[in-house]
């Protein structure tokens, strides 16, 4: 979902507080890929591995959340930096921190 009234109504309701740290919820396309492992480097995130087996860099894997390439994420950002953040649904295993990590 992009900026508009819907998001900012939701952004808005008490019981979605959660929710009010992203930046953008992009609504992801038919053939959106998951993210299945992240790429570190010395402990930070430098990229993602997705659901069809490619890896893509921090900066590509935003790009594409935007563009609803990748599901169950939104974009939040800290200090002017984006990075991806798993939507809250409940369960805390596919939390992006929770996933495997990749060299």
């Amino acid at each position: 979902m992009n900026k508009n009234k819907n998001e900012n109504e939701i952004k808005n309701d008490a019981s979605n507080l959660p929710l009010r740290t992203f930046d953008d919820i992009p609504e992801p396309n038919k053939d959106a890929k998951q993210i299945v492992a992240l790429v570190k480097d010395s402990g930070r995130v430098t990229g993602y591995k997705l659901s069809d087996g490619t890896i893509v860099n921090k900066t590509d894997g935003i790009k594409l959340a935007k563009q609803g390439g990748i599901t169950g994420v939104g974009v939040a950002s800290r200090n002017g930096n984006e990075y991806l953040k798993a939507l809250p649904d409940g369960d805390d295993n596919n939390n992006l921190s929770n996933l495997p990590s990749v060299n």
